[in-house]
C-alpha cells in the first residue's frame, strides 16, 4: 500500500511545482500581468486543439473501438452520470443567470482527465496503460470539448452548434475523421511531430497559467469560500466513488446478462478520469474570453492541493479492493 501510495504521490508533487512556478512568475514581477491571456490564448487556439487533434488521430481507430468497446462504453456510462449529478448540484451552488454556474457545472462534471490522469497513469501503468487510458477517455474528451466548452464561455448564447465551434472541438472533430479514416498512421513526420510538441505543451502551460491566475487575487479571499472546498472534495471523493460503484454495478449486468467480462482496470482509468483535481479549463477558457477566472483559480488552487494526498489514499484502497490491475 505504501509503494502505490509513493507511485502516485511522486507525479502529483510534479504538477503542483509547476502551478508553484506560475504563481512565483507573477508575484516576482518577472511576467506581466497581461502575460495570463496571451498563455490562455495560446492554450484555446495552439496547444488545447493541437492534443485533441493528435488525441483523437491517433487512438480513435475502427480498431481502437472494436477493441475496446466495453471500456468506452463505460465510459460514456461515467459521463451521463456526471452531467446528470452536476447540473442538479451545479444549481444549488449558484444563482440563475451566472456565468459562475458554468464553472461549477464543468467543475462538477469533468476533473483534469489529461493533464493531471496522464502522467499518473503512465508512470504507474507504463506506456500501454497510457494508450488504454486514453481510448477509455475517448468519451470524455468529446463531451469536454462540445457540451464543457460550451459551458465555459462567457458570453455565449444561441443555437448548440454556435456554442460548440470553437478552436479545441474543430481540430477534436478533425482529428476523429483523420483517425476513422485510418490516415492518422500515415501523416507526414514532421506534422504529427510538430502537432505532439505542440500538444505537449498545453499540460505545463495550463498548469503555470493556473498559479499565474492564482497569483493576482489575494489568497485568503480564495481560501475563504467555503463553497469550494465543498466542490473540491466532491470531485476528489464523492464524485469519483459514485462513478466507480456505478461502473461495477454496470459490469455485473453485463457479466450476468450478456456474459461480457470486463477487467478491473477499467475502475482505475475511471478514478484516475473523475477522481483527479478541477479541470484547468475553468481558468483557460474566461481568462481567453474574457470573463472571470477567480472562481476556477481558486478551484485549481484547493483542489490541487487537496488532491496531492486524496488520489495516493484513493488509488491505495482501490488496489486494497480490487488488487494491481493487469494491464493488457
Amino acid at each position: 500500500m505504501t509503494a502505490a501510495f509513493l507511485a502516485t504521490l511522486t507525479p502529483m508533487l510534479t504538477l503542483f511545482l509547476c502551478i508553484a512556478v506560475g504563481f512565483a512568475l507573477r508575484k516576482g514581477g518577472i511576467l506581466p500581468d497581461s502575460s495570463g491571456k496571451v498563455m490562455a490564448k495560446l492554450e484555446t487556439w495552439v496547444f488545447m486543439p493541437a492534443l485533441s487533434f493528435m488525441t483523437m488521430a491517433r487512438h480513435c481507430t475502427v480498431s481502437t473501438l472494436s477493441t475496446h468497446g466495453t471500456n468506452i462504453l463505460l465510459s460514456v456510462v461515467a459521463v451521463a452520470i456526471a452531467i446528470g449529478v452536476a447540473i442538479p448540484l451545479a444549481k444549488a451552488f449558484t444563482r440563475p443567470g451566472t456565468s459562475e454556474r458554468g464553472v461549477y457545472l464543468y467543475a462538477l462534471t469533468f476533473a483534469n482527465s489529461g493533464y493531471m490522469g496522464d502522467p499518473i497513469v503512465q508512470a504507474l501503468f507504463g506506456d500501454v496503460g497510457l494508450s488504454y487510458y486514453k481510448v477509455f477517455c475517448l468519451p470524455i474528451s468529446l463531451a469536454i470539448y462540445t457540451y464543457g466548452v460550451s459551458r465555459m464561455i462567457p458570453g455565449r448564447r444561441g443555437s448548440i452548434l454556435s456554442r460548440i465551434v470553437n478552436p479545441p472541438t474543430v481540430s477534436l472533430l478533425l482529428g476523429m475523421a483523420v483517425g476513422l479514416s485510418g490516415l492518422g498512421a500515415r501523416m507526414p513526420a514532421f506534422l504529427s511531430g510538430t502537432l505532439e510538441k505542440l500538444g505537449a505543451c498545453m499540460g505545463p502551460v495550463a498548469m503555470l497559467l493556473a498559479g499565474f491566475t492564482i497569483a493576482g487575487y489575494r489568497l485568503r479571499g480564495m481560501l475563504s469560500r467555503p463553497k469550494i472546498y465543498a466542490v473540491s472534495l466532491l470531485r476528489l471523493t464523492v464524485l469519483p466513488s459514485l462513478i466507480v460503484v456505478s461502473l461495477f454495478l454496470v459490469r455485473l449486468l453485463l457479466e450476468a446478462a450478456f456474459h461480457i467480462t470486463v477487467g478491473n482496470a477499467v475502475f482505475f482509468y475511471a478514478f484516475f478520469a473523475t477522481g483527479a483535481a478541477l479541470g484547468l479549463n475553468t481558468v483557460v477558457f474566461p481568462e481567453a474570453y474574457g470573463g472571470d477566472p477567480e472562481t476556477g483559480a481558486g478551484m485549481t488552487l484547493i483542489s490541487h492541493t487537496l488532491a496531492v494526498l486524496s488520489i495516493p489514499l484513493f488509488y491505495s484502497l482501490l488496489v486494497l479492493i480490487f488488487g494491481t490491475p493487469v494491464i493488457g
